[in-house]
């Protein structure tokens, strides 16, 4: 049998081969073309929603790679390869995977929330699981956190969520509350116009927004005055810092003291009869 006649008996084969080949790479490169346009699309909106990059890259990744799968799946069909086979493999390597990494896909759905929610960003001062640190990084299955002793925190998403989350700095101003002990003796309006002038002088103290100074407690050994003033996030530090050091310094100038607890001891003694 010559060349020829292979053809003539082939053809049809060959043909439908070459057809099918043909159709499975414009398929191919027409598929991958759209599946990266559509990953950039989602890329550029979740850009614009201002998600994490480090979670917009993951779930670009992962939707790119189910879709070339997929394609994949489908390009292998029309050569006659059976799928079903493969699906069920691939439904029972996702089942297996996702038993394995159940606590890491939980923590992963909770970073999504926490970047879809915001209830704090990079930057803020949050008290969480009992740690309160600046927000340094939202990655897809941690948060972390920078202490001010320079230690690095790293809590599961999935922890974060589940547990009360206080944000000390989302609202732009804090208010500081401070309190200053004075002797039962002294004046409390000598004292109340030195906090106040103290106060005044303190560099970020948002005045505007108001200054209290009242009688908080009357306490064992001494009367304590309450001192509530605002500052932007920024000066909140700063301010307090500053308060505690002028008014100690303001009390001693003018004679006023600051008691600490103390206790009179009475001994009783009874001559001991010979």
């Amino acid at each position: 049998m010559d060349i020829r006649e292979l053809w003539e008996n082939y053809e049809p084969i060959l043909l439908q081969i070459g057809l099918t080949v043909l159709a499975a790479v414009f398929l191919l490169v027409v598929g991958f073309w759209l599946i990266n346009w559509l990953a950039r699309q989602l890329n550029h909106l979740m850009d614009k929603r201002n998600v994490d990059i480090s979670v917009s890259g993951f779930l670009t990744s992962f939707i790119k790679i189910g879709l070339k799968v997929l394609l994949l799946l489908s390009i292998a069909g029309m050569f006659g390869v059976e799928t079903t086979s493969f699906i069920a493999i691939l439904s029972a390597l996702s089942l297996a995977v996702g038993l394995a990494l159940q606590g890491n896909l939980g923590h992963f759905a909770s970073g999504i929330l926490l970047l879809t929610f915001r209830p704090f960003k990079v930057g803020d001062v949050i008290a969480t699981n009992g740690f309160t640190a600046t927000v340094k990084e939202i990655t897809v299955f941690h948060t972390i956190l920078n202490a001010v002793d320079n230690r690095l925190i790293i809590i599961p998403n999935g922890k974060v969520m589940g547990n009360a989350i206080e944000n000390y700095t989302a609202q732009g101003v804090r208010r500081l509350d401070l309190t200053f002990g004075i002797g039962y003796g002294d004046d409390i309006d000598k004292a109340r116009a030195v906090i106040t002038k103290t106060v005044e002088e303190t560099p970020g103290i948002l005045l505007d927004r108001g200054v209290d100074i009242f009688v908080r407690t009357l306490n064992d050994s001494s009367v304590d005055l309450a001192c509530r003033a605002w500052a932007e996030n920024p000066n909140y530090w700063a301010a307090l810092i500053h308060l505690n050091e002028q008014v100690k310094k303001a009390f001693d100038r003018e004679g006023i003291s600051i008691p600490f607890p103390q206790r009179d001891v009475h001994i009783k003694r009874s001559d001991a009869v010979a």
